[in-house]
């Protein structure tokens, strides 16, 4: 055989690989990944959000009410990493 020969026949293999191996791709089924079930997570009440909600639903009148100008402070610094202390839900004091 000579060297032309050769090169063909290996050109002929490779391409009969290539056309296999495509069609073993084309055929094959992808499993879908399984979704996996979210947690149900339980939040704990955090009564210095409770303090923030009331506050939001005061409006303008939370800039002059003594328990969310505290409750600010607290958020302030929670957000800032400082020495935190514990909110104690206010009384509702409409005026």
């Amino acid at each position: 055989m000579d060297g032309k020969m050769l090169a063909r026949l290996g050109a002929v293999v490779f391409v009969a690989v290539a056309i296999t191996a495509t069609a073993i791709e084309l055929t094959r089924k992808e499993e879908e990944p399984t979704p996996k079930p979210a947690r149900a997570v339980e939040r704990s009440t955090d009564p210095l959000r409770n303090e923030q909600r009331r506050c939001q639903q005061l409006g303008e009148a939370a800039g002059k009410d003594a328990g969310c100008l505290r409750v600010w402070a607290e958020t302030r610094d929670r957000f800032l990493g400082r020495a935190q202390q514990p909110v104690a839900p206010a009384a509702n004091d409409e005026r």
